[in-house]
């Protein structure tokens, strides 16, 4: 599990990226670079990334779940994620 203070980080860039999302689409439709430059710097989308909504873990992601791949393969095999069943032929 990711320590808190990652966790806490990532979610706060989160907040910021979509409470500027509608400024920073105006000011790059406008063309106006200097206004951009002066939104906080952790708005930028770029600068989000994905994490596991369970444990934090940042590596293994699966978008379509948006959850690590551990954690996909724990919560399958418990009957947890609907539509997802374990190959056997």
């Amino acid at each position: 599990m990711a320590r808190e203070s990652i966790i806490a980080r990532e979610r706060k860039r989160e907040r910021l990226v979509a409470k500027y999302a509608t400024k920073r689409a105006e000011l790059k439709a406008a063309g106006d670079y200097e206004g951009l430059d002066k939104l906080p710097r952790n708005a930028s989308p770029v600068r989000l990334h994905n994490r596991c909504k369970l444990t934090g873990r940042p590596k293994g992601y699966m978008r379509k779940f948006g959850i690590s791949r551990v954690t996909f393969r724990e919560m399958a095999a418990k009957g947890m994620i609907p539509g997802v069943t374990k190959a056997s032929w």
